[in-house]
Order: structure tokens, then sequence, then C-alpha cells
């Protein structure tokens, strides 16, 4: 199925294609349809998932926090004016205007647009270790972070039934590989709900949950000061959590996971959360520049392409992008990929194309950090701005408050923070629902099923002649119907009136 368009020069609405529905794919939609003219232009959002997923809430949700559905924003309820098309975006001919659109189900199709917005995201990064692509899960996904909550409350349960012992200290062992703020996060998130968990649990005790954190480089949470990541460091400490720096993981094959410090930790839960990549099959399936990352050539306009030439028509943001750090603090001279920047890219992005349609000058892109802030369980967290530290609850509040402001839309904010209020009350649900993986379970194991088929009886041997038998030890045919002698009748009885007569 092939998808056509006018040329641009007999269309009158131009086409903008926005690729990918994360961060900086729903903002520049939503920011569009607030500063586009009516009938200006007509904006296509594309993205394999109906929704886009607040990630700073991700460590929440895995530690049951927060509901899972409430840090996802409806793509369909909120871009009242926007198109949006569930399916994937496997390439892009900009030489020709088109894109090659790849839905679930059905013939792929080319899509043909005037301006292009690339905001494919990014994905976990891994290595070649054995055993991780098998059994280790990554944290940038909401279904990624409920099955991080089932997955450990779901071991609970089990390790509550099982005597002191190796497979009861693998079910309740959590190793978490990466110590960069998702990784810390994450890490002190599972952790808080560890310990809330062993009041439920009056088999377990608080020396039978191992949390292990794998760092490769000498400290933790590069964004903030070297002082404020050794506080961090003590205070998992006191929360018995066990941090590995200068380690690397070698391998991880059946959940057992080798440090490079010769340790093996055998573990049901690996998270990894070590680092991202740019969306691959956006990146790699296109025409458009690419830098030596793997990201998508920026200019600080936002437009694709370097300061001295413009790829007229296209546009990037976001973790998919390079966008040099007019700030200078950028490493390598690049924003780093964060919400943070994302957003603010997103919106500028969109006043940027609407003055582009409009004939006028784009603006560059320059944003001072404004910190950095981290929850560490409840009631607990990290704040970073220059060298301006919080820690403890005043930073949990200005972690909750920053998060809580920055989620999207007022009907998103309100389910959030009902969540929180209600669990202060309530205290946090901890059901496992680790078998909607498999909703079918039940009904599959009593559902009544046809009988399969009684196999065919086959037919009765034929009785044995003995005579045919005997002739064919003989040699002798056997007689036939029209050959053989008419049988002799048997002499009729007298009847009773002769035999009177005589």
């Amino acid at each position: 199925m092939t998808h056509t368009a006018p040329t641009t020069s007999a269309r009158a609405v131009p086409k903008i294609l926005v690729v990918g529905g994360g961060y900086a794919g729903f903002y520049t939609a939503w920011k569009l349809e607030k500063h586009l003219r009516k009938g200006e232009a007509e904006v296509t959002i594309v993205d394999p998932l109906p929704y886009m997923t607040y990630q700073p809430f991700l460590p929440e949700v895995a530690a049951g926090e927060i509901e899972a559905r409430h840090v996802v924003v409806s793509l369909r309820r909120h871009l009242k004016k926007t198109r949006v098309v569930t399916a994937k975006v496997t390439g892009i001919d900009h030489a020709n205007r088109t894109a090659t659109i790849t839905p679930p189900q059905g013939e792929p199709w080319q899509e043909s647009y005037d301006q292009i917005v690339v905001t494919a995201g990014a994905v976990s990064r891994t290595f070649p270790i054995p055993g991780i692509a098998e059994n280790a899960i990554g944290l940038k996904t909401i279904e990624e972070a409920v099955a991080v909550r089932d997955r450990i409350l779901t071991n609970f349960d089990r390790a509550a039934n099982l005597p002191a012992g190796p497979e009861r200290d693998r079910l309740l062992t959590v190793v978490v590989v990466g110590g960069g703020f998702a990784g810390i996060e994450v890490f002190a998130e599972t952790r808080a709900l560890a310990s809330s968990l062993l009041k439920d649990y009056p088999q377990l005790r608080f020396e039978d949950t191992h949390f292990h954190l794998i760092e490769a480089m000498g400290r933790i949470m590069p964004e903030v000061s070297l002082k404020t990541s050794e506080w961090v460091l003590k205070d998992l400490a006191k929360r018995g959590a066990n941090v590995h720096l200068d380690t690397q993981v070698m391998g991880a094959v059946d959940g057992n996971v080798e440090l490079s410090t010769g340790e093996v930790i055998p573990t049901d839960l690996i998270i990894w959360t070590a680092g991202v990549m740019a969306n691959p099959t956006v990146v790699r399936g296109g025409d458009l520049p690419v830098e030596e990352r793997g990201r998508i050539r920026t200019r600080a306009d936002l437009r694709v392409g370097t300061p001295e030439e413009v790829v007229e028509g296209a546009w990037a943001a976001g973790d998919v992008s390079a966008v040099p750090d007019l700030t200078g603090k950028g490493v390598g001279g690049y924003c780093v990929p964060n919400a943070q920047h994302a957003v603010r890219q997103a919106k500028l992005l969109a006043k940027n194309l609407v003055a582009v349609l409009r004939d006028e000058v784009p603006r560059e892109y320059i944003h001072h950090n404004l910190g950095a802030v981290a929850g560490l369980g409840l009631y607990n967290g990290v704040f970073q701005s220059r060298n301006i530290a919080l820690k403890g609850f005043i930073a949990w509040c200005a972690h909750r408050g920053y998060h809580g402001l920055a989620m999207p839309s007022w009907e998103r904010k309100w389910r959030v923070i009902g969540d929180w209020w209600h669990n202060f009350w309530l205290r946090r649900d901890n059901v496992s629902l680790q078998t909607v993986q498999n909703p079918r379970y039940v009904f599959e194991e009593f559902a009544s099923r046809p009988r399969p088929a009684a196999p065919a009886e086959a037919p009765a041997a034929p009785a044995i002649d003995p005579k045919s038998v005997a002739a064919e030890k003989t040699g002798a045919a056997e007689p036939t119907a029209e050959n053989k002698p008419a049988a002799k009748k048997a002499p009729a009885k007298k009847s009773a009136a002769a035999a009177n007569a005589g």
C-alpha cells in the first residue's frame, strides 16, 4: 500500500512528520498544535506505542509508589489536532521527502512530508557480555518498570516458602548494573521496596535480602559533585547496599553475575542501566547525516546539519540528536541525553519550525543546567545545583515537586499526586500482577477441549478356508462354481399316506 500526496508546489498545506512519540516528539507535536494557525500545516506523529512515557518516574513505578498507567501520556487523548500513527519508521529517504512506515499488521507504505522532525529517542546500550541479552532487563519503558516490580514481589512470595539456602538467597538478590542517575534511583527505590516488604513476611529477615550495584567507574552519579556522590554511597551503605566500584560485569549466564574481581553473584533479577544509544532503527535506516556516536548531526537551531550547512526540511531533538551545548559544559561539546534537554529542545523546535514556515529566522538552543535531583526511596533524596547540595527529606520534596510539575498535562499531574497521597495514608500496594503477562493461564488450564478422534478400526481378516490351505500345499486349484460337481440330493422321505397305503 502506498500513501501518495501532491507535490509541495501544488499542495496548499505543508505536511510535518514527527518520528517518535517520546519526550521530544510529544512536546514538539503538542506545541505545534499551539503555535500553528488553523490550516497552516498538517502534523503526523509516528511511534510504535500510543503513549509517551515520563521516564523519571520509572524507578517509582518499579518500587510500587506510582501506578504504571499514570506515568504515561496518551498521544490520542492529548494531541487533538495531530494524526497519530501507531507504527515504526523503518526508513527515511529525505532526498525524496518520504519515510517508510511499517505497521504491526499490514503492508509498509511510503509517507510523504515537507518537514521531518526526528525525535526517536534512545534505547538501552549493552555490550556483548554472555548472558546479559538473555537474563537482564532495562529500565527505559513502562513495561520494564512493571516487570521489575512484579519480579521482586513474586520472588518474596516464593522465597517465603523456602528454607534458608542458596535458592532463597538467589530469589532475594537484585543486581543493578550502572551507577548513573537511572541506576542509583532504581537501586535505592527497589532497596526501599524490599525493606518495606519484610513486615509482611515474618519468615524473612533484612539480612536475607541482598542488593548489589555494579559500576565500571571509580564513582557514581557523575552529574553531581564528588562530595555529594560520596554522601549517596554512605547513605546506601546504611541501608544494606553493596556498591562495587571500578568493577565490570564479565558474564551473566543462568543468572550468575560474574564480576571482573572474580566474585560471582547468583541472582534472579539483573537490571541494566549502563548507558543508552540513539535509536538505531531510525538512524541507520535513513540518509540524514550521523556523527561518530551514532546520533543525527544537529545544529544549535535544531535543524539537521552542521554550522556551515543546513539540511533543509529536517529537524532533530532529544536523545537521538547531537545538539551543540552552547554553554560549553556538555560532554564532548554536546547536550547530554536527558529529559531536561529533550523537553526544552522540543519546545524551541516547535517555535523554530513555525518560524521557518513563516520565513522567519529560527533561534539557537541554549540552556543552563538547572541542577540534578534524584529520589532515593521514600522521604530520601539528593539535589545538586552548582555548589548547592540538598540531601535527605528536603531533597526528596524537591524531587517530587520538580517532577510533579514537569509531568505533562494537569490530568496526568493529578493522577500522580493522587497516587502519592493515597500511598501516604494507605502504604504502597504490594500485590504482584506478574501473571498478567500470561493472562490466559487459568482459562487454558481448565478449559474443556474436544476429545481426540478414536483411531479407525482395521477391517477384520477373512476366515481361512482349510480346503484352500490344503489346495495350496498340493498345488491343486480350488474348484470354481462352474466345474464343481453338483451335490447329490438326499432321498425324500415317504409321506405318511404312502406308508399307510403300502
